[in-house]
């Protein structure tokens, strides 16, 4: 044991390290001052050196300068350069020290790859456009599946390739072998879906990017793509119409195009049927839910209310409902928002007024989920309420049954945005009209018979 310990503390003085005792006298291994990184004070697994000769781990000298100083850490030196610059000498003597001390189980750091540069960013950027220009389709897409590539290699090289224009470059792209596809899809189906899977890891786009996506061509294109079987081409062809619907300069032509298209709605309809996962169907409803809304539109309400004849007739009531039942938070909102705008239609009313999940499903989800889906859940209480025309009471009653006066009450008093609250107020007295027809229970009780759980 002594002899161990001696031949240990020998090679130890022999590469130069430092060694101390913790508090069971067990030999230590120091790292050498010079493969810290002076910043995380942590082993260099990726040592470059800044402008002013001083060298840092990779991965901490970026979060610095991404923070927004441009001056060196240990000496304060304004940086003339943002590119650091591998130091293989030192990362090769931290390798030969990490194998020197593997009795210490220390790993040997693997030799890193050389993160991509602005220069080599802009170079491929230039090649894909000029290959767009000749109409290059096998070209243009050998391109994008390399800057793909070399995007998935690290965050780095994403936050590279995307700051130096990738986003607006590949729109661009994917609008031009759009345009082209008209005359021949088949021969450009195949750079055009690399394109769009390469545009969605840059999500979120730039306003000049999305410019270029927001075309006939290109929302033809998408629209294609999702009525298509293949499943990532679905996903990725909704999340980029996500994209465009979520940002207000390009909202209202996005759906007024969309609304131009035949098979749009039925598209979007059938992710949320047969979802592939949670975020496209929640961005499938995102999409739905803005286009049946009529204040986005330039043109007449009367286009959406088609969006929405079109739904009920798809079966968006029952499947809301259902899908209602037993989802998360976001979903559910999103849900609730559909349905919201389903029940202005005449016809979307009826279809919630005849399935039993309506009531009790609206009334569990108030002060249960968040304020967005007790709004939207109120909100349709009150539009099925108020359009109530059967002498009997019919939906109010069955509001009552499920213990909608109760919720309604609570919602009062623990208070709510001013709109939901005069919407409350007049459901009460719609509702205490017709109280002395039932006896209100706990709404609890009328899950028991449901086939779902809650």
């Amino acid at each position: 044991m002594m002899i161990s310990s001696w031949r240990k503390r020998r090679a130890a003085k022999r590469a130069g390290k430092e060694q101390q005792r913790d508090g069971n006298g067990e030999m230590e291994l120091t790292i050498p001052r010079d493969f810290r990184c002076p910043i995380s004070l942590d082993l260099m697994n990726d040592p470059v050196t800044l402008s002013s000769g001083i060298t840092y781990d990779r991965e901490s000298i970026e979060k610095w300068i991404e923070a927004g100083s441009f001056t060196c850490p240990l000496t304060n030196q304004v940086l003339r350069s943002l590119e650091p610059i591998p130091n293989h000498v030192i990362r090769r003597k931290i390798q030969d020290w990490c194998v020197e001390n593997r009795s210490y189980g220390i790993e040997r750091i693997p030799t890193p790859r050389v993160p991509i540069s602005s220069m080599e960013v802009s170079d491929i950027l230039s090649k894909i456009e000029f290959a767009c220009k000749k109409q290059d389709s096998e070209g243009c897409r050998a391109l994008v599946t390399k800057l793909k590539s070399l995007a998935k290699e690290s965050e780095r090289n994403k936050r590279c390739i995307a700051t130096n224009g990738a986003c607006g470059t590949l729109s661009e792209a994917f609008a031009t072998f759009s345009a082209v596809a008209v005359a021949s899809f088949d021969e450009n189906i195949g750079v055009l879906e690399e394109i769009l899977s390469a545009l969605i890891t840059m999500f979120p786009l730039d306003g000049v990017a999305k410019g270029y996506l927001v075309s006939a061509p290109a929302i033809h294109c998408l629209i294609w793509f999702l009525s298509s079987g293949d499943l990532s081409r679905r996903r990725n062809a909704v999340l980029a119409l996500k994209e465009l619907v979520s940002s207000m300069e390009d909202q209202r032509k996005t759906l007024n195009l969309l609304s131009e298209i035949e098979d749009a709605i039925e598209a979007l309809f059938k992710l949320i049927k047969n979802p592939i996962c949670s975020t496209s169907t929640k961005a499938s409803l995102t999409i739905i839910y803005h286009m049946i809304t009529s204040y986005s539109f330039t043109t007449s309400s009367s286009t959406s209310q088609k969006q929405v004849t079109k739904l009920v007739n798809l079966g968006i009531v029952p499947l809301l409902l259902e899908t209602l039942v037993d989802t998360e938070r976001s979903t559910c909102e999103k849900a609730l928002g559909v349905l919201d705008g389903i029940v202005e239609n005449q016809q979307g009313r009826e279809l919630a007024y005849n399935n039993a999940l309506t009531m009790p499903v609206l009334v569990k989800k108030i002060l249960r989920v968040s304020n967005t889906a007790t709004e939207f859940s109120v909100s349709i209480l009150y539009n099925l309420c108020k359009n109530e025309q059967r002498e009997d009471g019919g939906v109010l009653v069955e509001a009552l049954r499920v213990g909608a006066f109760q919720k309604l009450l609570l919602l009062l008093q623990l208070g709510c945005v001013e709109k939901t609250k005069e919407r409350v107020s007049e459901l009460l007295k719609m509702l205490n009209l017709h109280r002395n027809k039932v006896d209100c229970v706990d709404p609890v009780d009328q899950f028991k018979d449901l086939k779902r759980p809650f």
